[in-house]
């Protein structure tokens, strides 16, 4: 009898820890919320929001694989098909996912400073869309990041990087060369159906700063017609906040400027009062009236703004860019963390032998399957460069940092001697 009862409690005190373990969150955990122009902590102290994007980890970007024209995740997917086949493909999509963003990255962007990461996604990885190899994997990685970055004690942004339909009509969201998700009811509807998703899952997680809702909206191609696509726009921010505050009432919500994030004529009134305004910019010089728009913004409406991409410049210029935002308390997450043979991030790798043979197979005419029988290169060499490159990408093998942009970036130098 002694035994049976000793089973039994067992059990019940596995079922009970599983289950503290399964809710440790609950509606009574604090998160990060705004108050007036300042973003505070789940333990009520402010915090100026530091940090970088980890991009082309979640959403491959042709420039960043030095591609050019071969410059969105569905192109590329295509392009190394070509060169590999589907077999390999799907085996080098798996290693990809694993060795570019690891643990020991995360480790790293905590030593140096960052306080925390933006980290960009893809709509599909919540659907059943092929996408890198994977089906409905948003979860698997995110919740991944997420727990590195909660060991790391890093706040966590999530950014709808490319939205059903497209939203700026060009590669930078995948799409088809047209903002269809501003035309498309369907778009929409899945657009939001993810986001409460999303919310439903992290909502009372305080690692996770908010929901970056939909990244640049609208390129500079569509300006002659913006005051039609800031009206759109605003009613689609006005139904993802309403449908996202029915599940979540706590999380920050961050709404970019439309063109490209700068434009915000689109914010024609003050949708809740836990928003973050977000603008991006690149390319500039460096003064006061680079930023004093956003600045007056913040001012009049007392809410806070956020320069979500910006960098990918001089070490010079991000020092100097950095200061006037530290000077003006916009907080900041620069782009990106991680480059191929590339100094304008905080993290660089080397390009591996023979991945010129891909980068000039992306500039050959593929526009017939006769051309692309002709120019595709050796499939061995190809495999080989490949390899390489996922070894390279590895943080505990061939990376190394661009001392001058972190320190730019006012953050420290740490060494990376004691690699594993």
């Amino acid at each position: 009898m002694k035994k049976i009862l000793l089973s039994a409690l067992i059990v019940f005190n596995t079922f009970l820890v599983f289950s503290q373990t399964k809710n440790k969150f609950s509606d009574k955990t604090p998160v990060l919320k705004t108050n007036g122009k300042q973003i505070l902590e789940p333990s009520g102290n402010p915090i100026i929001l530091k940090g970088t994007n980890l991009g082309n980890w979640l959403v491959p970007e042709g420039y960043m694989f030095k591609f050019e024209q071969v410059n969105s995740p569905r192109r590329i997917d295509d392009f190394l098909y070509e060169m590999i086949g589907p077999d390999s493909l799907e085996v080098f999509w798996d290693k990809y996912l694993d060795n570019y963003i690891t643990h020991d990255d995360i480790k790293y962007l905590k030593q140096i400073g960052c306080n925390h990461l933006r980290v960009p996604f893809h709509y599909k990885m919540f659907t059943q869309d092929l996408y890198m190899g994977k089906r409905n994997s948003g979860f698997t990685y995110l919740d991944r990041v997420i727990e590195w970055c909660r060991q790391e004690k890093l706040y966590v942004l999530l950014d709808m990087h490319c939205a059903p339909g497209g939203q700026t009509g060009d590669n930078i969201d995948d799409s088809h060369g047209f903002p269809y998700l501003f035309f498309s009811q369907k778009s929409q509807d899945l657009l939001s159906e993810i986001w409460i998703d999303i919310a439903k899952k992290y909502k009372n997680d305080p690692i996770v700063i908010g929901y970056d809702l939909i990244n640049e909206p609208l390129a500079h191609y569509f300006k002659d017609e913006i005051k039609d696509y800031n009206l759109r726009l605003h009613l689609l921010y006005k139904r993802l906040v309403s449908d996202i505050r029915k599940i979540d009432k706590k999380h920050t919500i961050f709404l970019n400027g439309s063109i490209w994030g700068g434009d915000f004529g689109v914010f024609e009134e003050i949708l809740d009062n836990n928003i973050v305004y977000e603008f991006h910019k690149y390319w500039f010089d460096v003064n006061q009236e680079s930023v004093q728009f956003y600045v007056d913004f913040s001012e009049k409406h007392q809410v806070p703004i956020y320069i979500g991409e910006t960098g990918e410049n001089t070490d010079e210029w991000v020092n100097d860019f950095r200061i006037l935002l530290d000077k003006n308390e916009v907080h900041w997450c620069f782009w990106p963390y991680k480059k191929m043979n590339n100094t304008s991030g905080i993290m660089n790798f080397d390009q591996p032998e023979n991945f010129d043979l891909l980068i000039n197979y992306a500039k050959s005419d593929r526009s017939t399957y006769e051309n692309i029988r002709k120019n595709r290169p050796n499939r061995e060499l190809v495999q080989k460069a490949l390899n390489q490159y996922l070894e390279n990408s590895l943080f505990t093998k061939k990376n190394f940092p661009n001392v001058g942009y972190i320190e730019g970036l006012g953050f420290k130098n740490h060494s990376l001697k004691n690699k594993k």
